[in-house]
């Protein structure tokens, strides 16, 4: 093939699985950014993508592409996303097409394409990884229009997958509109027992109220609670969360931690204090009783590592 003129149909042939191996048909596609400059080397993806129907190959091809995220190739991403009918050996490969084609969507940042994402989001009978990467998306590309959207999906009674609830929750801290703190609140308020069994939201949602540093009365109630919580990730989190906070209480809420069953919340409380107070919070366990061996060991390092700096 020259570099400005691609015979699409000898293309096309030597794309054809009914003729070459598959490991041969991603190798001539790879070898196009050999003999082609970039402009007709897009064009020849996107004629590609357009044409192709098998999901292993068009995951080489999108994986290609997706180094120029060039505008033309955006609306053939979305065509993928809704409207193709994939050919696939197995469903996990037409899974895993579509979880790239939102990844590579996302990357462009256009608004004009949340309207899609939140069609597949909303769309309860797509694959939940999917629906995930789709929460994912709107978080990266992070317009505040998504905020409402994906509030409703936390709150959704109808809505069973609680890994797409914590999705929805991680993509609300990545927007950082503070519409989300009051939500968020009420949701883990009125549903203690959802939180309670499925742990890795209550993580979340401390986490994206971190995120959004918003001095709130109800959030530091809700720190507080927290910060007590049976899972010690939950407690970790909020660790970090009061840690970047601008609440006067949050020392003396931390330092409580401090004395914690777990091993890893007293030493990211301790951590978290001499981010805060600097070295005495150091002096402190060391020379004074009532703090764990664990402790003591974890400041003197903190503090040789200081010295060393």
């Amino acid at each position: 093939m020259d570099d400005e003129l691609v015979n699409y149909e000898k293309l096309l042939n030597e794309c054809d699985l009914e003729k070459h191996s598959l490991n041969d048909v991603l190798k001539t596609i790879s070898s196009l950014q050999n003999i082609l400059n970039q402009d007709n080397l897009v064009v020849a993806y996107n004629f590609l993508l357009k044409n192709i129907l098998n999901s292993d190959i068009l995951i080489h091809v999108i994986n290609l592409v997706s180094k120029y995220k060039d505008s033309s190739t955006l609306s053939i991403l979305i065509d993928l996303l809704i409207s193709r009918d994939i050919q696939s050996n197995d469903t996990d490969s037409e899974i895993d097409l579509k979880v790239n084609v939102v990844k590579q969507i996302a990357k462009y940042k256009d608004t004009s394409t949340i309207g899609v994402i939140l069609y597949c989001l909303n769309n309860k009978n797509e694959n939940y990884k999917v629906r995930l990467a789709c929460a994912d998306a709107l978080g990266r590309i992070g317009d505040s229009y998504a905020v409402t959207p994906l509030i409703n999906i936390l709150q959704d009674e109808e809505e069973k997958s609680v890994y797409v609830k914590e999705s929805a929750t991680f993509a609300l801290g990545l927007i950082g509109d503070t519409s989300a703190v009051d939500p968020l609140v009420e949701y883990m308020e009125a549903k203690q027992g959802l939180c309670d069994k499925f742990s890795f939201l209550k993580e979340k949602i401390v986490e994206t109220l971190g995120k959004l540093n918003i001095n709130n009365s109800k959030v530091l109630k809700l720190f507080k609670s927290s910060i007590m919580d049976i899972s010690p990730m939950v407690r970790i989190n909020t660790i970090e969360a009061l840690m970047n906070s601008e609440y006067p209480e949050a020392e003396n809420i931390i330092k409580k931690a401090l004395h914690d069953d777990n091993e890893e919340v007293q030493k990211n409380a301790l951590i978290a204090l001499y981010n805060i107070t600097g070295r005495d919070i150091l002096d402190e366990v060391i020379s004074l009783p009532g703090y764990s061996k664990f402790l003591k060991s974890e400041a003197k390092s903190i503090l040789e590592e200081y010295e060393n700096d």
